[in-house]
């Protein structure tokens, strides 16, 4: 095999995230192509022919025998977004929950995943989206969007996207149009010069809620009065709990504020999950799933049982939904958060839910624990997708306590963390996975770990 040379061949598995791999005839060793589905026959350019094969996907010749689905969403053969949608609902479940098996057996061959459970809604679902400016071809016109598939530069413009909804369909439309009438230019990542980064939306899915942030570099005039303006002559299902324009010149990719203005009503709006009020602010870490998020916290209770009585950490507690769920059943609940917004937001949200017995501490959960005065019964991890931080995973397990809840966003960093627990002689002795994301990679997993005596 040559680099570079163009080759056919069959897609005979798939590792998580989207790591596909291709046989071709005549060759022993498979080729990793990425975006690709077990059964598919691909043509693909090799990029990489010695010790690890890898190639770039060029066109899928023919289709495996499960995609039966034709992709509602018009923009799916180049959107970088969904993965799934030329497979049944049930078909892309199973092929997630599969991988997710296959990774977490490969440590323990007696790893208890029980199923995967449906998401309830599975178009429409999302209730925040992270929109880029930029353009689809080199100095082409201003787009508004997500990447295209495989790209780092290129913004593919997304108004018939299947999981949000209409509400923030419009709101993307329209800004668009606003800022090409306006000719005003987009933040070159190359260059660090233009105006016009990212908007990020959100969306209560129980209120019908909106929050809004415009983010531009100071480099230029946003005209971030005239578009506030013209988000609220919209025509919307829902309404605008706020409408904010965000200045940020820093050089990452990623979506901050260093200076926040409220251009229409206030920086935060409400949600509801399982009777609760929670109240969300433009950064705060809330699952993207509402509906979704109510299954995987129903899911995470069941799996605790009684804990009458019990101190629970919550570690990881974002704006305390995990923390406020268990309240009612525990003595006390205590959550740790790096994100200041969000632990101000937690306090908030139990005040809002008449909890008392919730306290919130911000900060890197591996420093905060060496400080807390209560001593825990039951803990409950909810990491970010890199997972808990080794150090701390050492100090957490140290308190001893007879069970850890572990819910994981990304499954690698479970497989990563469960060897650790094992060695230390946690037993998972229940596991399932939640569908968060359909016709996305993601997928959440639950598991809960007992101490073995």
């Amino acid at each position: 095999m040559k680099k570079n040379e163009v080759y056919n061949g069959i897609v005979t598995r798939l590792h998580f995230p989207n790591k596909g791999y291709v046989q071709v005839e005549g060759e022993e060793k498979a080729v990793m192509v990425k975006n690709t589905l077990p059964g598919q026959t691909v043509s693909f350019r090799c990029r990489k022919a010695k010790k690890k094969r890898e190639g770039l996907l060029l066109e899928v010749l023919k289709q495996a025998e499960n995609e039966t689905q034709t992709p509602p969403c018009p923009h799916f053969s180049q959107c970088g977004g969904c993965s799934y949608q030329t497979l049944p609902y049930k078909e892309q479940m199973s092929l997630k929950f599969s991988q997710v098996k296959e990774l977490l057996e490969a440590v323990d061959p007696a790893f208890p995943l029980k199923d995967c459970i449906e998401s309830p809604a599975v178009w429409e679902y999302r209730n925040k989206m992270e929109f880029s400016f930029g353009d689809e071809v080199k100095d082409g016109p201003l787009t508004l969007g997500l990447h295209k598939r495989g790209s780092f530069y290129d913004i593919l413009e997304v108004p018939q996207c299947q999981i949000v909804h209409p509400d923030i369909r419009r709101i993307l439309e329209k800004t668009c149009e606003f800022y090409r009438e306006k000719g005003t230019p987009f933040y070159h990542k190359m260059s660090h010069e233009g105006v016009l980064r990212h908007l990020l939306v959100r969306r209560g899915q129980k209120t019908g809620e909106l929050l809004v942030c415009l983010v531009t570099t100071t480099q230029g005039p946003a005209f971030e009065e005239e578009w506030c303006r013209c988000m609220q002559e919209l025509p919307l299902e829902g309404t605008f709990a706020g409408i904010l324009h965000m200045q940020n010149d820093g050089l990452s990719d990623m979506v901050r504020s260093d200076h926040t203005s409220v251009l229409y009503g206030k920086d935060y709006f409400y949600e509801e999950l399982l009777g609760l009020r929670f109240k969300i602010t433009p950064f705060s870490f809330f699952q993207t799933n509402s509906q979704g998020a109510e299954v995987l916290y129903e899911t995470a209770r069941a799996y605790l049982g009684d804990i009458e009585g019990n101190v629970v950490f919550d570690l990881y507690s974002g704006t305390g939904t995990i923390a406020q769920v268990l309240a009612p059943v525990a003595k006390k609940v205590v959550g740790v958060e790096i994100v200041e917004e969000a632990v101000v937001a937690a306090r908030e949200n139990a005040k809002e839910n008449h909890l008392d017995n919730c306290s919130f501490h911000a900060g890197d959960v591996l420093k905060v624990i060496d400080e807390l005065k209560e001593v825990p019964d039951t803990i409950v991890l909810d990491p970010p997708r890199e997972g808990v931080h080794p150090k701390a995973i050492l100090k957490i397990l140290d308190f001893g306590v007879k069970r850890i809840l572990y819910i994981s966003c990304k499954p690698t960093s479970l497989a990563r963390d469960l060897v650790i627990f094992e060695e230390h002689g946690y037993k998972p002795v229940k596991a399932q996975c939640v569908d968060m994301f359909p016709w996305t990679r993601g997928i959440e997993t639950i598991c809960l770990f007992e101490k073995e005596e």
